[in-house]
């Protein structure tokens, strides 16, 4: 299979791209030199190396920030969108995967959870808006050309290679710099947020199955189905980094809106195509902390 992955030098896209390529698949990479925001350029990539399938990534995927670039990141992720599936119709390419993000649920009640691919959306920030329009105009896509457009919804995933600006690698980070230099506290944000963390390792296996074997049309959560809160993400980093610090609230460290609790349910993409996670969240937390201890 010849694949294109947009926004393939990122941290998902490195581990898929890796992953594809142990399948065999010949993988085609573009990333800061061509901006899906324009038509024209991403037309002529897509032309240019008639992908069968096409794993869009591209995004501006920084929660926090995107309270304060809101039209940037609406631009990238709803209108780059929309260009790379007018690109992959002109070039008939057979399936397109656009990954959304489990964020697009919103603030949920606890008797909402776990939440299933048919819960309401209520996106409680820049980010997660941009990508609840990112999905209606995959499904337009697939509702008015019967394009091979496929949508994932993966909940927060982590792994060797995540950027110190999401939560998780930045504790990480922060602790292996704390025990090094030998300080006692640490600023933090809101711990009490629960979410449910997958390996980016799995997620990008995930990819490949509804790219394989996944319906045109439908939507399919990636989650692990277990909701851990960042303060005992905190503590078993700690662990893992030997280490013990005090932590200490920044305001400055506050979201203007944090969703309390997300936890998925998979059944829909392990029932029909028998994907699920492998690694657990012990292993996870272990390969970022060696990587930040190099």
């Amino acid at each position: 299979m010849r694949a294109l992955i947009t926004g393939g030098a990122g941290f998902v896209g490195a581990h898929l791209r890796a992953h594809l390529e142990t399948l065999g698949d010949e993988v085609i990479v573009t990333d800061l030199e061509v901006d899906i925001t324009d038509a024209h350029a991403i037309a002529k990539v897509v032309a240019s190396t008639a992908p069968n399938a096409i794993y869009h990534l591209a995004a501006m995927s920084h929660v926090g920030e995107s309270w304060d670039t809101p039209s940037t990141v609406l631009s990238v992720n709803v209108i780059g969108t929309a260009n790379v599936l007018a690109a992959a119709r002109r070039a008939e390419v057979e399936r397109v995967l656009i990954t959304s993000s489990a964020d697009v649920y919103g603030a949920v009640t606890k008797e909402q959870l776990p939440l299933t691919e048919d819960a309401a959306l209520a996106p409680a920030n820049p980010y997660a808006a941009s990508k609840a329009a990112a999905e209606i105009i995959a499904l337009q896509a697939w509702r008015s050309f019967e394009q091979g457009v496929i949508i994932a919804r993966p909940f927060n995933h982590i792994g060797p290679g995540q950027s110190p600006r999401f939560a998780v690698a930045g504790l990480a980070a922060r602790l292996v710099e704390a025990k090094r230099t030998g300080a006692g506290t640490l600023s933090v944000g809101n711990l009490a947020a629960r979410r449910d963390f997958t390996d980016v390792r799995d997620i990008v296996t995930g990819y490949r199955t509804l790219i394989e074997t996944g319906t045109p049309g439908e939507i399919y959560n990636l989650c692990s189905g277990h909701d851990v809160s960042l303060a005992e993400i905190v503590e078993r980093l700690q662990v893992v980094v030997g280490t013990h610090v005090e932590l200490t609230t920044d305001p400055e460290l506050l979201r203007p809106l944090d969703t309390p609790v997300l936890r998925g349910d998979a059944s829909k993409i392990h029932d029909a195509l028998g994907w699920r996670p492998t690694i657990d969240l012990a292993q996870s937390l272990s390969d970022i902390v060696a990587e930040f201890e190099r």
